[in-house]
This record gives structure tokens, sequence and C-alpha cells, in this order.
């Protein structure tokens, strides 16, 4: 037997051709298995994976914050105005009680003036703040706070501007002053500050002149009437007087002229500001009513009725009353030797009664025509020692001049509201606390 057998070569050869292909189907796989999980991620960078938050729901914006709504209500104080007419619809009867109680040290609200501005702070028809003008200077606050209310007396807050006004006298101070432009009040100050040296219803005349460094305020932004006068110069008939504002150590804030002597004398040269005199000191004048003649110890001022009288020195009230040929009339004691007397007056002014205290320059009561009077006018009459004296030649002696302390300060103070004066360059606006400052600077 041939064992000789050997297998047909063409099988071989089929079998290594078969191997290749399975090789590649495996290597096919492998590399699916690879690239799979690569196709299925999500499609995000890493950074973004890392960064991303869940997703939250918006919050809802937050409900808007209710406006306050605020309003002011200004008024002025009418007669037999009270403080619980004007806050009565805010507080109770008990509230305003304890209002006025907490007042009294402060401001007795009693007192609130007829003519007086007041303001009236609301918040949602609530009360806030109340603020009366006690006077050109100061006002009352009040606010309510938690539990209680809130009691205060400030500074009335002015922006002061420092002017300069002069003008030449035609007829009257009061028409040279309206003149320029300013108020009569502006020449009733200026009256003021001159009247122990000049009776401004005697002594002026034609081509009389003056000048003055005024402050003139405002109120935001609003004109506000004048501050103080801070310096200022009258010519008259050829003799000039000068005054600057000073304050000598504890001393009240006065008047001295560049000397250093006090303007401020025992007596006023006249009680009005502005008159004319209708009939003068003398011992033997015919009377228009009673168609006698007698003396007429005293002075007439004719003037409109209502005009203000003032007393022209300090002085105790030792009389008040009416009779039928005096009218309302009020008698003043000044000190051992002289008293005055004010007749036909039409009234009184608040406060005064026999008894009080007056100051020089306060007003006593208004022009008018009781008794037996043709007109309106004052009579006034002065006594020395209980005799009739003529006011008009009564030589009153001066108050205390500059201390020594104070000469030096008083003279550079002096010298350059002088210099500001009579200087053309403006002046610059400032506060009133800043005016304040710089007077005493």
């Amino acid at each position: 037997m041939d064992f000789d057998f050997h297998p047909p070569k063409q099988s071989t050869t089929s079998h290594r051709k078969k191997t290749p292909k399975l090789r590649i189907w495996l290597l096919l796989a492998l590399i699916t298995l690879l690239l799979v999980p690569l196709f299925l991620r999500p499609t995000v960078t890493s950074t973004e994976a890392n960064t991303a938050a869940p997703a939250t729901p918006a919050a809802p914006p937050p409900p808007p914050i209710p406006e306050i709504r605020k309003e002011i209500i200004s008024g002025t104080i009418a007669s037999g105005d009270t403080i619980s007419g004007l806050l009565g619809e805010y507080f109770s009867a008990a509230e305003i009680h304890a209002l006025n109680k907490q007042c009294k040290p402060v401001f007795q609200l009693s007192r609130l003036s007829a003519g007086q501005p007041y303001r009236l702070c609301l918040s949602d028809d609530s009360f806030e703040r109340f603020e009366y003008d006690i006077d050109r200077d100061e006002q009352l606050i009040i606010s309510r706070e938690t539990e209680a209310f809130s009691v205060e007396k400030i500074p009335i807050p002015y922006t002061t501007e420092t002017a300069r006004v002069r003008g030449v006298i035609e007829s009257s101070l009061f028409e040279a002053v309206t003149h320029t432009g300013e108020s009569d009040v502006l020449a009733m100050n200026l009256a003021d500050i001159f009247a122990w040296d000049i009776d401004f219803i005697l002594d002026i005349r034609k081509g009389d002149s003056f000048q003055a460094l005024v402050e003139k305020r405002y109120r935001e932004g609003q004109p506000a009437g004048y501050g103080r006068i801070l310096a200022a110069e009258f010519t008259n008939q050829g003799n000039t007087f000068q005054a600057f504002l000073y304050k000598d150590g504890d001393r009240r804030l006065d008047y001295y002229d560049a000397d250093g002597q006090s303007l401020r004398k025992a007596f006023l040269k006249a009680p009005l500001s502005f008159s004319r005199i209708s009939s003068g000191f003398t011992m033997r004048r015919f009377h228009p009513i009673t168609k006698t003649w007698k003396s007429h110890p005293a002075i007439d001022y004719a003037a409109p009725r209502g005009t203000p009288i003032k007393s022209v020195g300090d002085g105790v009230i030792i009389k008040k009353g009416y009779t039928r040929g005096n009218g309302n009339y009020v008698k003043i004691r000044h000190n051992s030797s002289y008293e005055t007397i004010y007749l036909h007056m039409k009234g009184f002014a608040k406060g005064i009664a026999k008894g009080k205290r007056v100051a020089q320059g306060q007003r006593i009561g208004y022009v008018g025509s009781t008794g037996l009077a043709t007109g309106p006018h004052l009579c006034f009459r002065m006594y020395k020692n209980g005799a009739p004296v003529n006011p008009q030649r009564v030589k009153a002696p001066a108050t205390k001049p500059i201390s020594g302390a104070s000469r030096a300060e008083f003279d550079i103070q002096a010298a350059k509201l002088m210099t500001e004066l009579t200087d053309q360059t403006p002046v610059k606006t400032a506060s009133a606390q800043q005016a304040e400052d710089t007077l005493k600077d």
C-alpha cells in the first residue's frame, strides 16, 4: 500500500487567504468598541461641563416700593387762629394739651401772632413737621417722633448779600431811599440808627445824603427783607454822622461813631420816625377846639392814623388810661428826673400796662384822634422834676463808649467797614452765619 499521499495544494492556499480577513474584522470590531462611546458623549466641552449649573426657576421681581406722598401747606396766622385749629385734624385733644405743655419752655403756643407765616409738612396725609416764624430771626420747629414731639427754636436759615446803598435827599429820607429801589423799611432802619442825633421830622434838608452797608436777606432764593446795617453815614446840614455796628465784650450789639462813642443816648429825638410837627412847644397857643388861649407845653406830631408810637427812653409805665381831654394816653417814668406822656392815641400796643417796663424805641401805641383832637396826631410831653420841658432842647447824655480793652479791635473793625462802605467793588454773597462771623473778625 502506498502512503505516499499529500493533500492537495489548493486547500492549503485557501486557508491562508481566510486568516487576514478574520484579523481585519477583529480589528474593525475593536475600533468600533473604542469609538462608539466617544460618539455617545454629550456634545459639551470639558470647561462647559465644569461650569454649567443646573437650571433653576427665575426668582420673581421684588414688589415696587410704594412712593411716599409729601405735601407742604403754607399759610399765614390769621386773627383768632390757635394751635388746636391748625393741628386738630392730626392730633387728639390730649395730644394738643401735651404739645402745649412741652412747647411752653421754648415758645408759648398762645403767642402765635396774626400775620406770621407758617408751614405744615405732611407725609401721606399724616403730620410730619410744623414750622412757625416767631419773628424775622427765629422760627419754632415741631416734629413728631415715635412716642413724643420734638420742639426747638432755631435761627431762620437766610442767605445774606451785603450791598451798598447811597442816596441824596430831595424832600425826605423815605423818598430818597425808595428812589434807589430799596424798601421803605430800610429808611426806617436808618432813621432808628441816627434817631439820637437827627430829628428826621425837623432837621432834614434838601441835599442831605446817606450811604449804608446793609445785609439783604434771601430765603430759599427769594428776597426776605433786610438784615443788619453794618455801617452807615449820614450828612445833615453839613454835619456828617457815622455809625459802625460792633459788639463790645458782653454788651449788646450796638452802634458807635468813629471815635468809639455810643450813638445810643438816654432819649430819642422824637417818638415817631416820620411825621411833621403840627404844633410846637409854646406857653401861649390858641386851642382850635376850646377857642381859648392857653399854654401848650408839648409837641404835636401830625401823622396818619395807626402810625406806631415809640417810647423815647427806657422806663416804667406809671399811668395808662383815658380821659375826655387826653383820650387814650400813656405816661412813662424814665428815671428820678424825667417823665414823658403820649396823648390822643388810637389804641395801645400789645402788653402795655401800668407797672410794665418798656425799652427805648419799643412800640407803646398808635397815632389816633381820641379826646379833644381835630385830627390824627400825637401830643408828646416831657417833664423834668415835675416841670414841663421842651423835648427838642433836652441834651441827653450818651451811654458808655467803647471799653479800653476793645478799643484797638474796634478801630480795626471800623476802618475795615469804612473802606467797604466807600468802595465801589461788589460784595460777595455769604450765609447769615458767615456774615455773623465776619463781623466778629
